[in-house]
This record gives C-alpha cells, sequence and structure tokens, in this order.
C-alpha cells in the first residue's frame, strides 16, 4: 500500500476533531504534522484541543503540533465562535489534559521544512485560515512546486456563503492570505460549501457508529457523538438541518485520499479581500475565455452517500 504522507493545517473545532480522527483511523495516512490557526477558537484553544485528542485517540507514532498564526495578515480579529463550537471549541466535550506540548517551531516554518525534506510528498490539507500556508509561502515562494497537493477546505461558487452571503468562514477570515494561496500557482484542491453541505452526518449514523464501532474506537466514538449534539442543535438553528450536520473538515481530507468522491472543475479564481460586503468571497471567472484570476481545482459535485460510507467505514 502506497502511504500518503499529510499535514493538517486546522483551527480544531468539531468537525476538524472528526477529519482529525478520521486520519488516525485511516490505513496507508501518516500524519507528518498538524499545524494550528486561529479561526473558530484561539490558536492555543486549537493546539490545546488537538494534543487532548491525540490522547484520546492513541496514534502509534508521535505526531508533532505547531502553533502557528494567531490573527489574519491584513484585518482585525473579528472574535471566535463559541455558538458553532462551544466555549472551548469542540463542543464542550471535556477531554482530559494532555501531558504533550506543541513544537517551538512556528507552522509557517514547519510546512516550510517538512516540503523540503520531502519534496513533491507531502499533501496539506488546510481545514481553516489560510495564514499559515500565506507565511509559509513569504518564506520559501518555490513551496509551490514542493507540495504534491494542497487540499483547502473553504469557499463557495454557487451556494451561499456561512458567514456572509457570499463568503465561507475560512475564507472569510483571512482573504488576503487565500487570494495568495489561490493565485501562487500552488496545486490546490478547493473543498467548499458547494459540495460539504450536500455530505451530511446524522444522528442515524451515530447510532450505526454506536453499535458497530469497533471496540478500540469506542471513546473516540463517543466523543464524537458528544461533540456533534453542539453542532446539530447550531446547524437546527441557522439552517433548518435537523439532528444533521454538514462534514465540512472531514469531506476535504476524504478527498484528499479519494478524489474520486468529488466531481470536479478548473476555473480561474481570485479570493476578494477589499469589498465592504464581498470580502472573502470566491470570484470565478466562468466566461468563455476566463482571464482573471489563476486556475485551482474546484469541487462542484460530491457523492455523498458513498462519503459518509468512507468515513464511517473508518471506525468500524
Amino acid at each position: 500500500m502506497s502511504l500518503t504522507r499529510m499535514i493538517i493545517d486546522c483551527d480544531t473545532g468539531i468537525d476538524d476533531a472528526l477529519a482529525i480522527l478520521y486520519a488516525l483511523r485511516t490505513p496507508g495516512v501518516v500524519i507528518e504534522g498538524i499545524t494550528m490557526v486561529f479561526g473558530n477558537t484561539s490558536v492555543e484553544q486549537a493546539a490545546d484541543n488537538t494534543l487532548r485528542l491525540l490522547d484520546l485517540a492513541k496514534p502509534d507514532y508521535e505526531i508533532p503540533v505547531a502553533i502557528g498564526a494567531s490573527k489574519a495578515l491584513a484585518r482585525e480579529l473579528g472574535g471566535f465562535s463559541p455558538h458553532v463550537h462551544g466555549k472551548n471549541g469542540i463542543g464542550d466535550v471535556q477531554l482530559p489534559a494532555s501531558s504533550r506540548r506543541p513544537v517551538k517551531e512556528n507552522a509557517a516554518a514547519f510546512i516550510v521544512r517538512l516540503a523540503n525534506e520531502h519534496p513533491g510528498e507531502i499533501v496539506l490539507v488546510t481545514l481553516g485560515r489560510l495564514t499559515n500556508l500565506a507565511q509559509a509561502l513569504e518564506l520559501d515562494p518555490d513551496l509551490t512546486a514542493k507540495l504534491k497537493k494542497v487540499v483547502v477546505m473553504g469557499g463557495t461558487i454557487f451556494k451561499p456563503g456561512n458567514v456572509t452571503p457570499v463568503a465561507e468562514a475560512n475564507l472569510w477570515g483571512d482573504p488576503l492570505a487565500a487570494d495568495r494561496v489561490f493565485t501562487s500557482g500552488l496545486p490546490v484542491l478547493m473543498v467548499g460549501l458547494d459540495v460539504t453541505l450536500e455530505t451530511l452526518i446524522t444522528s442515524e449514523h451515530l447510532e450505526l457508529l454506536k453499535r458497530h464501532g469497533k471496540e478500540e474506537n469506542r471513546a473516540v466514538i463517543e466523543f464524537m457523538d458528544q461533540s456533534l449534539q453542539h453542532y446539530f442543535h447550531f446547524y437546527r438553528e441557522a439552517n433548518y438541518i435537523i439532528n444533521a450536520a454538514p462534514m465540512h473538515d472531514p469531506l476535504a481530507l476524504m478527498a484528499a485520499l479519494h478524489p474520486d468522491l468529488l466531481t470536479c472543475r478548473q476555473m480561474k479564481v481570485r479570493v476578494e479581500h477589499q469589498g465592504e460586503h464581498t470580502s472573502g468571497m470566491v470570484v470565478a471567472d466562468l466566461r468563455a475565455q476566463p482571464k482573471t484570476g489563476e486556475f485551482i481545482e474546484v469541487a462542484v459535485g460530491v457523492d455523498a452517500r458513498r462519503a459518509l460510507g468512507v468515513f464511517l467505514s473508518a471506525f468500524m
């Protein structure tokens, strides 16, 4: 089996946690590191959540956790999302404190070092703001040729935004960083609301996991069940979704390993970072002869049923 070497860059909230746990339970994935960014919660809280999650999941190898950006490149910090992810970012589930500590190296330097040590081998999956990756590009502009693939959870083309009418939260949180990444020449796949809102985990799925999950995954499944209750409540209030929630981050992580779950299109895009009402919007040039922006791959369709099967099977 060929190995996928992966760095997960995230702001560990509820769906980030699900994505990390999925990666830890998937054969053939080596997580070379988890880099932290502000977003769902503060960067320090996100790191603490990640270290506690690693204790819960007990991987059989050491996974470094590196702390990165605590604010956007150029905009004021707009606060966090306790109404979505709870006060602690993981649905207010109390996991035991970890004795693990983050590494001294910051996230951007960590990404650059790993990419240089393993050129063409690292898949970077970003589940939060793109600030760390934008800073890594500043440190090493040749990073564009060294990462095997960058899968970005963020953005939307055809569906409404989830923070403003046109902007998805991760890109809205640091639109300048997103624009720099999308126009950098990196091999980007954007997995946004166009597909994540179609891919719902439900209370029935959790019942299946509780009934059929492997014995060694009991604690992990219990955590997922508890943290998702908070998420379900939010989505009922915000989107009229009953006892279910979109698999934003897990779908992006699965797409890195199973690209056939998605239907994709090449699009020239820019990310608006100055507009009063449009900041964070992905502006796709869908004209017959697109001229604005750079080409990235954009997920426009998903086999949602199979994606859920892939996710659940990791724990069964």
